[in-house]
């Protein structure tokens, strides 16, 4: 695929190290010269300096031959701008960021793929998406569902109540004798592991399971984990991803919301009649005490200041809150979550990369994933009759070593798929893959 990608800020540029891992044929356009040597240094892409919406940059670029155009820079004009003029030009596809999510509840009324934009994406609204999903089980650290929950993701950091503490993956095996979950990856000094048998697990790995339904509980009573129900939260910071969050929130959960300007404050509980906005810093450990710090369930930090998001959630993790979620622009951080005592850390322009990043996989994919500080993706495939795996057993296909399928979804049941699992055709497939396996992983699928 031939891919231009108009901006080279975070979002820009994690997406085209996402994408050198697949030999795409990459194009990067930003005005600023000496971030774009310093990617091109980094990674195989080659480099325009330049206005996206220029004429001669695009036509530079060969928009035209584009499969994808992503416009992703810091303003909204010219990311809409972008992508109307490079479909004009002939791009294939187009995806434009946006900060005004009027453009997303609108988007049947205002039908923008008459004017050439097939698709918008929203990093505060993304990350929103994110803080919802996180907030599903307070025990774990990360969680996803696939198909309404017949598999799910979840992630869950050791520690020496564990009984898996000491014993290796094929030791573990005999506390699971239905074959409810299965170890996808291990998280360990910053570094992912794609499990096997003789990896031995230890004090503060992070594990990610993937398990049927009744095999989270069976999870959480191995981990030491208690499950508990999220029913109150308090928000930190009235920002834009501050609001969405706690719009998407508040029919379910009882919300506060704590933000510094009076006026913002105002206009916040206009918008939000179901939402508690209260003026306040919230730095402020004696406020946060006085607004029932202590009673909630969740605190989660989303002011555009990652170390006051950091502090304040340990300040929450402190005051014994069973959840905590910090937003942070640094995304080295996100490595260190667990490390520093905050339940799960998350960067909107690594979601944003992520979720753009669905429109290069080839195959059926179902949906992909990314996951907090691990390098790699979960995806899930449907099998069609001309994939290489239908009808054939798991361990007769050589799946590569940096890859693991973890479980299989067949007419409304969820199944943990070892070694003598055959495939069937409209199978949906559930792989974990670190990012250099992608394109082989794909193979097995198309």
């Amino acid at each position: 695929m031939r891919i231009v990608i108009a901006g080279a800020g975070d979002v820009g540029k994690h997406l085209a190290k996402l994408l050198s891992y697949e030999n795409q044929e990459i194009v990067l356009i930003d005005l600023d010269a000496d971030r774009l040597r310093q990617l091109g240094s980094q990674i195989d892409v080659a480099t325009i300096k330049g206005n996206s919406t220029s004429f001669k940059t695009l036509k530079q670029a060969n928009v035209g031959e584009a499969d994808l155009l992503i416009s992703v820079t810091e303003s909204e004009e010219v990311n809409l701008a972008t992508t109307i003029i490079a479909k004009q030009l002939g791009a294939k596809r187009t995806v434009a960021r946006i900060t005004n999510e009027e453009f997303l509840m609108d988007k049947q009324t205002l039908d923008l793929q008459k004017v050439g934009i097939d698709e918008l994406i929203s990093p505060e609204s993304l990350a929103a998406r994110e803080v919802k999903r996180l907030l599903r089980i307070a025990a774990v650290t990360d969680t996803f569902e696939f198909d309404q929950g017949l598999l799910s993701l979840i992630g869950i950091t050791l520690d020496q109540d564990s009984n898996l503490i000491g014993k290796t993956l094929s030791e573990t095996a005999r506390l699971n004798p239905d074959n409810t979950y299965i170890i996808v990856a291990i998280l360990r000094h910053g570094k992912t592991i794609i499990p096997k048998g003789n990896n031995r697990l230890r004090v503060d790995d992070h594990v990610y399971f993937i398990a049927q339904p009744d095999g989270i509980d069976r999870v959480l009573k191995l981990t030491g984990k208690v499950k508990m129900d999220i029913q109150s939260l308090m928000i930190l910071g009235g920002s834009k991803a501050g609001f969405h969050t706690a719009r998407k929130l508040s029919g379910k959960y009882r919300i506060k919301l704590i933000e510094r300007d009076k006026e913002k404050c105002f206009e916040l509980a206009d918008q939000l009649p179901d939402v508690l906005v209260i003026n306040g810093d919230g730095r402020d450990v004696e406020l946060l005490t006085q607004e029932g710090l202590t009673d909630m369930d969740a605190f989660i930090a989303l002011t555009g200041d990652s170390e006051t998001n950091i502090i304040s959630c340990l300040v929450a993790k402190d005051q014994k809150v069973k959840k905590t979620i910090a937003l942070v622009e640094n995304t080295d951080y996100i490595h260190l979550s667990q490390n520093m005592g905050v339940d799960t850390m998350i960067n909107k322009k690594l979601i944003a990369a992520n979720f753009i990043f669905r429109y290069i996989r080839e195959g059926d994919v179902v949906s992909i994933t990314g996951i907090h500080g691990v390098e790699a993706e979960i995806l899930e495939y449907e099998v069609n009759n001309n994939c290489k795996i239908v009808n054939r057993r798991l361990k007769d296909l050589r799946f590569p070593g940096d890859a693991i399928i973890g479980g299989v979804v067949r007419k409304g049941k969820g199944y943990i798929a070892l070694g003598d699992f055959e495939f069937n055709c409209n199978d949906r497939v559930v792989v974990l893959s670190q990012r250099g396996a992608l394109s082989e992983v794909e193979k097995f699928f198309k």
